[in-house]
């Protein structure tokens, strides 16, 4: 810089300390950038080294196991107390983890209880007895259930009504044989019979496993197994829910018309068709929860069948196996409902007062019964057992098959032409 370009830059500054300014400005600009460039590419390139250098020893560690790698994710888990905690879980655990299909362990359970139950299930042929112009003709069939085999025989439950009035009886076991079967014991009421066959060609693998159908709950996954519309289809099963407990369902014990008889079933949407009676309702483990019975379903209703609770049927299988029938107080009398009775015959014959409008009008009374005895009559009409209202013949049977023995004293409440009386009479055994 010559002397009159400096005399020129300072005539345009007011003073010398703005030119002295200027010329630190002018020192800065032009020589200290380069200082910095230089120092920042030395720092990016050692930065490039060193970075080189640790992944290099990184991968020499891994490789030589000396650092293993773990899996640092957590599950989140709930203590008995409510509390919540974390739980950490390696690298084996997830590569061990094996994917599943929804179901496919339901469907998996429910083929190994087919499996298990479907042996002990038979078909129950109902020969009828012939004539001399005609012969033997088949009744009908119906299913079977092996429960039992001890010297040298084996033991099936089935309903009574599939074998009604036959004059022979021959059981298909699983793998086709058919041998003849013999009657232990009947009851109509419950819908039970117990049959006796030839043990020698039963193994332990067909006689059923009886659950408990008291550990039943709605929504429960069960199995019919039996022999619908025929042996054709023998071994059929069908899947469904348990869709109700404890249903109560009147019975016609008798055929006269009138239900006589309430029992408690269970209620299930598995198909349960003509021959399936007497056959199984089995629960996934593969244990017998229930006797199945087409006689209680409900004609032209679909999904709803019924199935007698082996809870109540195993003292009824019993009793038929060593006695041959049940044991059950009797009063000695035929009987109606009141609600039965026209209005007319309630007010002229029976001269019942306004507000009796529940209970039992005897029709007949047996000679030397405990009714007989106590000085019941015809016409007298039974309000209560004991402290008990009756209100109808389900009623009485009720209260004297579950409440009362034989031998037992019962106090009878009654009305005889308009009165109100008591009786005091001892069950006998029907």
């Amino acid at each position: 810089m010559n002397y009159q370009d400096d005399q020129h830059r300072t005539n345009n500054f007011t003073n010398q300390q703005e030119y002295d300014g200027e010329m630190r400005n002018f020192e800065q600009t032009n020589l200290t950038p380069p200082k910095q460039k230089k120092h920042y590419l030395g720092m990016i390139f050692s930065g490039i080294v060193g970075g080189v250098i640790v992944a290099l020893v990184g991968v020499f560690l891994i490789t030589a196991n000396i650092v293993p790698i773990t899996n640092n994710s957590t599950n989140s888990t709930e203590d008995v107390n409510g509390l919540t905690g974390q739980t950490t879980s390696d690298s084996s655990s997830s590569t061990d983890a094996v994917p599943t299909v929804a179901g496919q362990e339901d469907n998996a359970s429910i083929s190994a209880a087919i499996q298990q139950s479907s042996p002990a299930v038979v078909g129950v042929k109902n020969i009828q007895e012939s004539n001399l112009f005609t012969s033997s003709q088949q009744g009908g069939t119906g299913s079977g259930v092996i429960y039992k085999k001890k010297d040298g025989k084996a033991y099936i439950v089935t309903n009574n009504h599939v074998v009604d009035g036959a004059a022979e009886l021959e059981v298909v076991l699983n793998d086709g044989e058919q041998v003849n079967a013999k009657i232990l014991g009947t009851d109509a009421l419950t819908d039970l019979a117990v049959l006796e066959i030839d043990g020698s060609n039963v193994d332990a693998k067909s006689v059923a496993t009886f659950g408990s159908s008291s550990d039943l709950y709605v929504g429960e996954s069960v199995i019919a197994i039996g022999n619908p519309l025929g042996l054709e289809f023998a071994g059929s099963v069908t899947k469904g829910i348990v869709s109700g407990l404890e249903r109560s369902v009147e019975i016609d014990s008798n055929g006269d018309g009138q239900p006589d008889w309430t029992t408690n079933v269970i209620q299930t949407d598995a198909a349960i068709n003509p021959g399936n009676s007497g056959g199984a309702l089995v629960n996934a483990k593969g244990e017998v929860v229930g006797i199945n019975s087409m006689k209680i379903a409900q004609e032209a209703v679909e999904g709803i069948g019924f199935s007698i609770p082996v809870d109540t049927a195993k003292p009824i299988i019993q009793q038929l196996e060593t006695d041959g029938k049940i044991s059950r107080p009797l009063i000695g009398i035929q009987a109606v409902s009141l609600s039965q009775v026209p209005a007319q015959g309630r007010e002229q014959t029976l001269a019942l007062p306004n507000d009796v409008t529940e209970g039992v009008a005897i029709a007949n009374i047996e000679d030397g019964s405990p009714a007989s005895e106590a000085g019941l009559q015809r016409y007298d009409v039974i309000t209560k057992i004991n402290d008990s209202s009756i209100t109808s013949m389900i009623d009485l049977r009720n209260y004297l098959y579950k409440e009362t023995e034989v031998g037992e004293e019962i106090d009878i409440t009654y009305y005889r032409e308009g009165k109100e009386s008591t009786t005091t009479l001892t069950l006998s055994e029907k």
